[in-house]
């Protein structure tokens, strides 16, 4: 490993989310002891996120998402990272996810943003995978690291957001793939976050090489908490010629949660990553969504699911970047919203110029609960080629009255009918085959929000071991 450094925090002055937790002297605590091209390149992450204002609803990624009122920076404290808990102490909804659970080429299990398990299939280990917490890969992949994170796909320059995480990271996971290896199982990460009114930072590495195919499954839970939890992560998919690459993430945080997350997806030439984006709890989510077809041949499909209830606020910002010909992207985003609850989706196509014979397609769709929820829809375009195929559209209605009437003329409740409408509404996202193995569990809620995993495994793949405590599904 490489000599060590700790950073000598400058005064703190008057900047915009400078705080009591989050400044300077956490980038050194944190600096302390690692690589000096880590301890420099945090660094450098927190110069660029003191110098980057707080984005304001001027800024049209954000006007419909006011900071001022909903993030409170000031309010947060340091996380107390998880250390080694015994898998019988994890907590119960911890439990019951992972008992859920599928057999997987590998788990990582993470508590209040320390990776606390990782196991992985001895076929995979013997054929190069890794798949290891970002603190521990520092020492035995730490040239890995440093070619790739918050380097290529998300470095700090990104935005305010960016690099706050870049800075400030405390755990995470980093899958590789080899090239021409193939893992015919996903793996698994399963995150928990408990500490109330705690800020939370964590990161996600995936690189596949060169004709290598991978699935990656990431949840993230909570309880609910009686003051702002802050969970900003940020997750960085580079994906070589020729590979495959399969992401899903679902996030059902409780009530009280500010949930952030970044994703960026680099896709080579010929390869393509499908990616699912599942948005459940919190009391506000925020995605960055970017997927950047950097090759001719490179693809890029993008789900997205999303169902809201009491006064919950989503705010999902995708772009579908087209930086080489011969490109092909297509996105589908649906949700529905009850009560008091609110989306805002806002997704751009660029097309660069002499990205020509490029395929696009962005479409978001909108269902209404009730009299209350709100929905704001802003698709676009910036095409900047002549030879292309490029088209958008969104929808916001509400629940047609005369098929409710027809349901329950056949005997459903009220509440039954809707739960039918909303599934049929939903089922064009489902039946895409999401990647990860994932499937809407039966006898779901009203939006067909929960997911369970397939039990059985494609025939001639050996699993993982079992987190500990984590009995077979049935």
């Amino acid at each position: 490993m490489s000599r060590t450094s700790t950073l000598q925090a400058p005064a703190a002055g008057p900047l915009e989310g400078v705080t009591a937790t989050v400044n300077a002297e956490a980038v050194a605590r944190l600096s302390a002891g690692e690589p000096r091209w880590l301890a420099e390149r945090r660094r450098r992450a927190w110069e660029i996120y003191e110098r980057t204002p707080l984005p304001t609803t001027r800024l049209e990624e954000w006007r419909y998402t006011d900071l001022s009122r909903r993030l409170h920076l000031d309010s947060l404290r340091p996380a107390v990272p998880g250390g080694a808990i015994p898998a019988g102490a994890y907590p119960p909804e911890l439990r019951q996810a992972m008992r859920e659970d599928w057999d997987a080429a590998g788990h990582i299990v993470e508590i209040d943003g320390r990776v606390v398990h990782t196991d992985l299939a001895p076929e995979a280990a013997a054929q190069g995978v890794v798949l290891a917490s970002l603190r521990d890969a520092l020492g035995a992949h730490e040239d890995l690291l440093r070619r790739h994170l918050a380097v290529e796909a998300i470095p700090p320059e990104q935005g305010k957001f960016a690099a706050l995480n870049a800075a400030l990271w405390t755990d995470g996971t980093v899958l590789f793939v080899p090239r021409n290896v193939s893992l015919a199982l996903p793996v698994r990460v399963t995150r928990w976050v408990s500490d109330p009114a705690a800020a939370y930072f964590t990161r996600t590495l995936v690189v596949g090489e060169t004709g290598s195919t991978l699935s990656l499954v990431e949840e993230i839970l909570s309880p609910s908490f009686d003051e702002q939890t802050l969970f900003l992560s940020a997750t960085e998919v580079v994906g070589g010629d020729n590979s495959t690459t399969h992401y899903a993430s679902v996030q059902r945080m409780g009530p009280g949660a500010f949930h952030m997350a970044l994703y960026r997806s680099l896709v080579g030439r010929d390869a393509g990553t499908d990616s699912l984006h599942v948005t459940l709890g919190a009391s506000t989510a925020r995605l960055d969504l970017n997927s950047e077809l950097a090759a001719p041949g490179a693809h890029s499909h993008i789900l997205g699911l999303y169902f809201g209830n009491e006064d919950q606020h989503f705010d999902h910002n995708t772009s579908q970047n087209h930086a080489a010909p011969h490109a092909t992207s297509d996105l589908l985003y649906k949700g529905a919203l009850d009560d008091a609850s609110g989306s805002v989706f806002r997704g751009i196509i660029r097309v660069s110029p002499g990205a020509q014979r490029t395929d696009a397609y962005q479409t978001n769709r909108n269902l209404l609960l009730s009299e209350e929820a709100s929905a704001h829809a802003l698709p676009n375009l910036e095409i900047e080629a002549d030879d292309v195929r490029c088209s958008h559209g969104a929808t916001v209605g509400q629940l047609d009255e005369e098929a409710l009437f027809y349901l329950q003329s056949r005997g459903l409740s009220r509440r039954r009918a809707e739960r039918l409408v909303v599934r049929g509404f939903l089922q064009d996202v489902l039946r895409r085959r999401p990647p990860g193995g994932m499937r809407p569990a039966s006898g779901a809620g009203t939006a067909s929000a929960r997911f369970t995993r397939s039990p059985r495994a494609p025939a001639g793949c050996t699993p993982a071991s079992r987190p500990p405590s984590t009995p077979a599904a049935s």
